[in-house]
């Protein structure tokens, strides 16, 4: 009876999955399972509606922050893309002789820098989708036939996670550390050998697959930008997006070099120590300011006005679908965890380990399962992080509190990397909706799907397998800092000792 019951508690996930791989709409499939859950909560564990109400607005507090961060990434996407940054980045790129074959190495390099400073892979995919989509489409104009559009598209969405697993101020590394009893500043030294590898890495493997793909290899004019862009899309972007249309406009005429100052801003700013938002609204309005020198903005005429309404119009379209969806997204993820749908994994974790280093590795993937079941990297984060913390704690015992801290560390790095990475290669996760909504915004010549963002994302790919194999095999000692304790120094408790803890 126990089995069934712990069976019939993923019938919520087995129809959200279901109803996203259908090709149901995210917002709609999040609702309809949410509902699922509280049905399915009140007939196993006798939990009431307002009790399951409670549960889902908690869930949806820990990403608040999250949506206002959202609302403004927008803002700053068409701003970018309307006053000359994201025609600066264009432009200095192409004078350096970037090509169809180095493009994707080069938006994983930026993207994993610009993830670092600001905290947001979010924030960053907003911000760098309008300059690498364009970018890739100049230097490439048949990039949707060669397959460089989805290179440098699943580039682009790797490097954004890279610092949303490392920075400092993201706010997946600081709750995940946080669930953990860990300081961030340890975690990211932890960790920081292994994230740099695995971008190195990544960078190899998109120039190899780059010259695999034979793709271009010569460099291009930015006076010839709009003669690869059809009559009929450049119709279609002025009545969908003329922010592109301007972009495009301002790589061929040129723009001033100096209107890249407000992303080096952004980025400066956050090395710093400024927060997310201070970040972002300087980002928007520097790129305002300095636009009034080059010419790209206007204070005369209405020219205020009209940019006010163009960041308006970029938190209504945050508002319209992706932060709505989000937050019923966390509302089923809050369900969920009242009702313990994960109790049974956690205990099968418990029986099949014969070690710590097994016990770890299964931590890890049981934060993969999380994610993939909720559909939410912070859901993921705040429901299992406290489920691993426990099974670490009661099951594992340590000669040192350094080398228990070290366990710690590991399962802080879990939640947040197969939360964040982990989301990469999930059809059906949340992240990857918000990814499509921003690229279907900057670049509506193509409709891109969940799975395009899976293909290629040799970022995502290499973080979630290295970090497993890295735990089970204990190779994660040839990294400096990365390796667990060895044991003896670490070792699982007999049944008796834990009954005695209990």
């Amino acid at each position: 009876m126990n089995v069934l019951k712990a069976i019939f508690k993923f019938v919520p996930i087995f129809i959200l999955a279901g109803l996203m791989m259908s090709g149901q709409d995210a917002l709609l499939a999040a609702t309809i399972a949410a509902v699922a859950a509280v049905v399915v909560a009140k007939l196993t564990e006798k939990i009431s509606f307002k009790e399951c109400m409670d549960a889902a607005m908690d869930s949806v507090k820990n990403i608040i922050v999250a949506l206002f961060i959202l609302m403004f990434a927008y803002a700053m996407a068409s701003a970018f893309m309307s006053t000359g940054v994201g025609a600066s980045v264009v432009n200095i790129a192409l004078s350096l002789g970037i090509t169809a074959r180095t493009v994707a190495i080069v938006g994983l390099c930026v993207t994993g820098i610009l993830s670092v400073a600001t905290g947001t892979s979010w924030g960053t995919f907003a911000a760098c989708a309008p300059i690498f989509l364009w970018l890739v489409h100049i230097v490439d104009p048949n990039c949707i036939e060669t397959g460089s559009l989805l290179l440098t598209t699943c580039a682009i969405a790797g490097g954004a996670c890279f610092g949303d697993n490392i920075g400092l101020i993201s706010d997946t590394t600081i709750v995940s550390s946080g669930i953990q009893g860990v300081e961030v500043v340890d975690r990211i030294r932890s960790q920081g050998v292994w994230s740099v590898l695995c971008l190195v890495l990544a960078a190899i493997v998109f120039f190899i697959a780059a010259t695999v793909m034979g793709l271009p290899n010569q460099a291009v004019e930015a006076s010839n930008v709009l003669d690869s862009v059809p009559q009929s899309a450049l119709d279609y972007l002025a009545e969908e997006k003329p922010e592109a249309i301007n972009l495009l406009d301002q790589v061929q005429n040129g723009v001033a070099l100096y209107m890249i100052v407000p992303l080096i801003l952004v980025i400066g700013l956050a090395i710093s120590g400024l927060n997310t938002f201070g970040c972002i609204g300087t980002g928007i309005v520097s790129a305002y300011v300095l636009g009034l020198f080059a010419g790209t903005t206007s204070f005369n005429g209405g020219g205020l006005q009209d940019y006010l309404n163009m960041c308006m119009d970029g938190f209504a379209d945050a508002g319209s679908w992706v932060i709505i969806m989000m937050m019923w997204v966390a509302a089923f993820g809050g369900i969920m965890g009242k009702m313990k749908a994960f109790d049974p994994l956690a205990n099968l974790i418990v029986r099949v380990s014969h070690n710590v280093r097994q016990l770890m590795f299964c931590n890890g993937l049981l934060c993969l399962t999380g994610n993939a079941i909720l559909s939410d990297e912070m859901a993921q984060i705040v429901t299992v992080g406290p489920i691993i913390k426990g099974i670490t704690e009661e099951n594992v015992e340590a000669e040192t509190e350094e080398d228990m801290y070290k366990l710690k560390l590991r399962n802080a790095t879990f939640g947040d990397a197969m939360g964040v990475f982990g989301s990469q290669l999930i059809p059906w996760h949340v992240y990857l909706g918000f990814y499509v909504g921003i690229a279907a915004n900057v670049y509506p010549l193509f409709q891109f799907s969940n799975t395009d963002f899976i293909k290629y994302n040799f970022m995502a790919m290499i973080a979630v397998a290295s970090i497993l194999i890295l735990t089970v095999t204990g190779l994660d000692r040839v990294i400096p800092l990365f390796g667990l304790p060895k044991e003896p120094k670490v070792k699982l408790r007999k049944k008796t000792d834990k009954e005695n803890i209990a």
